[in-house]
């Protein structure tokens, strides 16, 4: 695939739809799925005479500025005893996504939307996601509540999961609700506009480092990765910004690992089969506990999870501007998470980041196809009706998003590599400062600082491992094939 046009854009649009092709994911949506969405508006407008009516909470939701698939609201109430009623409002993307259709064929084939610097692959069709199944601002939803009283030491008891109809009464972004909760920024406009809110809000925010504080003590790790996205100026790749961490970012975090804890365990007291998202016990502790001693703090030489977020917490304290770099090593040191199937009276392995037991992809059905799986099984169980799938269709389909799941991040993260090889263009035999990410028989993989891209160690011998800090120089980068080549120069 040649090219000779100078469009960023459209060069790495014709590059994401490649790659998805190649990693057997679906591009475009078939005309069955466009046949289908004429009556898609009709299911949406069916009669919610078996919902309770919440339209009048303050529902609101926090995004990305440019999000438009919102897939759940928040909301909170305060309580005797300095109790704090949160809720959690999923859309309910079942009552209009009927299961087996054209529309739920193409979404249990990708199992996930696709988010590329110059295309996002929706994983329904845009009149859905961004419109009959997004909990839009104004807009009156089916949505599926989860509701649950969170004490002041951030136990969470009460849980109550129904159907309900919702209306969004503000549509907020992270960055602006962030900057006004830590006092470095204004309070966006939209909050002083709707009553109540702001005292809402700050409700919310409480709840939220009331459920961390307990889950961090618990050995949740606190991890900062950077994920770099290309910004344009114009057409051109002019730049590669890291989205980071923030208060309400953190917000909705905590109230969604609450909401997916909640909903997994209902699945297994009404004894039903349950998809669960998972991090099993690292594999590679060892090298962790070598990280840990090399920057003179000792983990205990087997898996401990509160013993690894003590010392995450240490290092983030310590050295706030290399902590990225860090939580990357972690990351990678952890393994990936994946879906498993968790049947009735069966101890589920659980998920070592957030240190949680019980864990359920549930919050995000426009986005996952697991969260979809997930509300209808919830559903059938509201209703006693029968179980929508059987155990082995769920392991296949869990097996099935899994893998899927990981092509879709490595079609995201080569199409990021492109752009960020259109970047470095121009910049071949500079040298940079930067971070071992990968070491393996299949090759040795370096993140530089600046600009934050992670590329692979193509010359220069010398024995590094994950983690350790590097000096390399690139040689060379193909803008189609998301390569970016560095030499090793040493070890800083």
């Amino acid at each position: 695939m040649e090219f000779s046009h100078p469009d960023h854009r459209k060069h790495l649009r014709a590059i994401a739809r490649q790659v998805m092709l190649e990693r057997g994911l679906w591009t475009d949506f078939s005309p069955a799925v466009q046949n289908e969405l004429e009556d898609a508006p009709l299911r949406a407008a069916e009669p919610r005479g078996d919902r309770r009516d919440l339209r009048d909470l303050l529902w609101s939701s926090i995004d990305n500025d440019d999000s438009m698939d919102l897939d759940q609201l928040t909301v909170a109430e305060a309580k005797a005893d300095g109790v704090i009623r949160i809720g959690v409002a999923v859309a309910d993307v079942d009552a209009v996504v009927n299961k087996g259709g054209a529309v739920d064929k193409h979404a249990r084939h990708n199992t996930t939307a696709v988010y590329t610097a110059a295309e996002i692959f929706t994983m329904l069709p845009e009149p859905l996601c961004y419109d009959l199944t997004s909990l839009n601002e104004g807009a009156e939803r089916a949505a599926l509540t989860v509701m649950m009283d969170v004490d002041a030491a951030g136990q969470v008891s009460a849980p109550d999961i129904r159907l309900a109809l919702v209306r969004n009464h503000a549509k907020l972004a992270y960055d602006g609700v962030a900057a006004w909760l830590e006092g470095v920024g204004p309070r966006p406009e939209r909050i002083g506009e709707v009553p109540g809110l702001e005292e809402n809000l700050r409700l919310q925010d409480e709840a939220a480092q009331r459920l961390r504080r307990r889950r961090f003590g618990h050995g949740a790790l606190a991890l900062q990765t950077l994920r770099a996205r290309p910004l344009f100026d114009h057409d051109t790749v002019s730049e590669l910004h890291a989205d980071e961490r923030n208060r309400a970012r953190d917000l909705i975090e905590d109230f969604m690992v609450a909401a997916n804890g909640v909903t997994a365990r209902f699945l297994e007291q009404r004894k039903r089969d349950s998809l669960r998202r998972i991090v099993r016990v690292p594999k590679r502790w060892e090298r962790i506990v070598d990280v840990a001693a090399a920057l003179d703090h000792a983990l205990p030489p087997s898996p401990d999870p509160r013993a690894l977020s003590a010392f995450l917490d240490s290092r983030r304290e310590a050295d706030p501007v290399s902590f990225p770099d860090l939580s990357l090593t972690i990351v990678k040191l952890l393994g990936r998470g994946e879906y498993v199937v968790s049947e009735p009276g069966e101890e589920p392995p659980g998920h070592f980041g957030l240190a949680v037991r019980h864990y359920a992809h549930s919050t995000a059905p426009n986005r996952r196809y697991p969260d979809l799986l997930t509300l209808r099984l919830v559903k059938s169980a509201l209703q006693g009706g029968k179980a929508p799938y059987t155990t082995q269709e769920l392991r296949d389909l869990a097996e099935r998003c899994t893998r899927m799941e990981d092509e879709a991040d490595k079609v995201e993260r080569q199409v990021a590599k492109s752009a960020a090889a259109m970047l470095l263009e121009s910049r071949v035999g500079e040298r940079f400062d930067g971070i071992v990410t990968g070491a393996s028989m299949k090759g040795t993989w370096v993140r530089v600082f600046d600009p934050p891209v992670e590329g692979k160690v193509t010359g220069g011998e010398m024995d590094v491992d994950v983690g350790d800090h590097v000096r390399v120089e690139l040689t060379g980068v193909n803008v189609e094939r998301g390569f970016i080549d560095f030499e090793l120069v040493r070890r800083s």
